[in-house]
C-alpha cells in the first residue's frame, strides 16, 4: 500500500488573526538594528542607568540564601502590600486596603494587562491619549476591544483636550488610560485637568486607569493622582511600581490598586496565568520600600541636571523640545529636517551612531518627533548632542 505523503504544514492558518494582525513593537523593531552597533551612544533606552541600590539588591540575595524562593500569595507577601499602600498613602492621600484592594503583579506592564483583560468585553473603547507607550493600544485590541485614540500637540505642549476628549466618549466607551508623567513626552496632568477628566468619568460612568510608574520622577511640582480626587477611587485602576523609581526595571515588580470588586476579578486572571510574582523580588521590594526614599531622591536629582541640559541642547541645535514635567524623556521637534522620524533616527544612527526612538513609534501624533531618554551619563548627553548638532547643520541626506 502507497504510504500517503502528508500536505506541506501552513502555519497562517494555524495562528490567531489578532495574533497576524498585531504590529510589532516600533521602539523593539528599531533596537534589532541598534544592537548591531554595540559602540553607538545610545539615548533611547528607556529605564535607569543607575544599578540597583546595593541594599535593595542584597535583600533579593540574602532571600535566595535563606530559602524564600517559593511561591508567595496570589496577591503578593502581606508585609510589601501593607508597605506599597502606606506608601500611596504618604504620597498621593488615597488610602487603600492592603489585603482587599491591593495586588503585588510583574511590573506595571502585567498589572495593565490584567486591568485590561478584567473589564473589556469584545468591542468596549478604551480612550487613549496619544503619543502614548507603545503597548497600549496593542493590548486593548489583542483584547478585542477598541483603542479609540486623541491626539496631544507639540504647540500644545503635549497637554490633553477635555474637549476632544468630551467629543470621543460614546455609549461603548468603557475606559479612559491616562499615563503621567508621560512616556514619551514627559507632559504630566495639573489638578485642573484631572478635575474635569473625573467629571466625565464621573457623568458617563467610566472607569479610569491610571498609570503613574514615573510619579516618583515628577520635578517641578508635587504629583497628584487622579485617585485622590473626590470619588474616583471607586472608579479608578491605580498602576505603579517599582522599575522607574527605584532602578529596579529587571526586577519586574509592580502594584495594583483598585476597588475590591475589580481587584477579585483581576485575582482570578492573575491566579491562572502568573500565581504570583517573583518572591526573591518582593523580598528586595520590601526593602526599597522601607529604606530606599533616599535613592529616589538621588536618581531624581541627577534626573534634573540633565533634564535642564538636554531641553537647552536641542534647542541650541534648533530642534523644539519642550521642558518635561517628569520621567527620564524629551520629545523633540524633528521637522524642520524634512525626514519622518523613522528616517531621521535611521540616518542619525549610521551616520553619527546615535541611537534615538522615532516618534511613530508611539503612534500616528508621534510622527515628526524623536523619543531620547536621559536615563545616561552627562558625558553620553553631552557627546550625543554634539553628533545631533553637527547632523542637522550638515544636512548630509539633501
Amino acid at each position: 500500500m502507497k504510504k500517503k505523503s502528508s500536505s506541506p504544514i501552513n502555519l497562517e492558518e494555524l495562528v490567531s488573526s489578532t495574533g497576524k494582525e498585531v504590529p510589532p513593537s516600533g521602539i523593539r523593531e528599531f533596537f534589532d538594528i541598534v544592537y548591531k552597533m554595540p559602540d553607538c551612544i545610545s539615548l533611547g533606552v528607556g529605564e535607569p542607568d543607575f544599578d540597583t541600590p546595593w541594599r535593595i539588591s542584597d535583600s533579593g540575595i540574602y532571600s535566595i540564601k535563606d530559602g524564600y524562593t517559593h511561591y508567595t500569595p496570589n496577591r503578593g507577601l502581606p508585609e510589601l502590600r501593607k508597605l506599597v499602600v502606606e506608601y500611596i498613602k504618604k504620597n498621593i492621600g488615597t488610602g487603600y486596603d492592603p489585603d482587599q484592594e491591593t495586588i503585588i503583579t510583574m511590573g506595571v506592564s502585567q498589572g495593565l494587562d490584567l486591568a485590561l483583560r478584567s473589564i473589556i468585553n469584545p468591542g468596549d473603547e478604551i480612550i487613549i491619549f496619544e503619543p502614548c507607550y507603545v503597548s497600549y493600544g496593542a493590548n486593548i485590541s489583542m483584547l478585542h476591544g477598541v483603542p479609540v485614540v486623541i491626539p496631544t500637540y507639540f504647540h500644545e505642549n503635549f497637554r490633553i483636550s477635555v474637549d476632544r476628549l468630551r467629543e470621543a466618549i460614546t455609549p461603548r466607551t468603557k475606559a479612559i488610560l491616562l499615563n503621567y508623567p508621560s512616556n514619551p513626552t514627559g507632559v504630566s496632568l495639573d489638578k485642573k485637568t484631572l478635575e474635569d477628566i473625573a467629571g466625565l468619568a464621573i457623568e458617563h460612568n467610566l472607569l479610569v486607569l491610571s498609570d503613574e510608574i514615573y510619579s516618583a520622577i515628577t520635578f517641578d511640582s508635587r504629583h497628584v493622582s487622579i485617585t485622590s480626587l473626590p470619588g474616583m477611587k471607586d472608579r479608578t485602576i491605580y498602576l505603579n511600581g517599582f522599575s522607574k523609581s527605584h532602578a529596579m526595571t529587571g526586577w519586574r515588580l509592580g502594584f495594583v490598586c483598585a476597588p475590591e470588586y475589580i481587584i477579585s476579578i483581576m485575582l482570578k486572571i492573575h491566579q491562572y496565568i502568573a500565581l504570583c510574582a517573583s518572591s526573591i523580588a518582593q523580598y528586595a521590594a520590601i526593602e526599597a520600600m522601607e529604606h530606599g526614599e533616599k535613592d529616589v531622591l538621588r536618581m531624581r536629582g541627577e534626573y534634573i541636571k540633565r533634564r535642564n541640559f538636554i531641553v537647552n541642547r536641542f534647542n541650541e541645535a534648533g530642534l523644539p523640545c519642550l521642558m518635561p514635567d517628569g520621567a527620564f524623556y524629551v520629545f523633540p521637534d524633528i521637522s524642520s529636517t524634512g525626514l519622518t522620524s523613522k528616517e531621521f533616527a535611521l540616518k542619525l544612527l549610521n551616520s553619527k551612531k546615535v541611537a534615538v526612538v522615532p516618534g511613530n513609534a508611539f503612534g500616528k501624533a508621534g510622527e515628526k518627533y524623536i523619543r531620547c531618554s536621559y536615563a545616561t551619563s552627562m558625558e553620553n548627553i553631552r557627546t550625543a548632542l554634539q553628533r545631533i548638532e553637527e547632523f542637522v547643520k550638515e544636512r548630509s541626506w539633501e
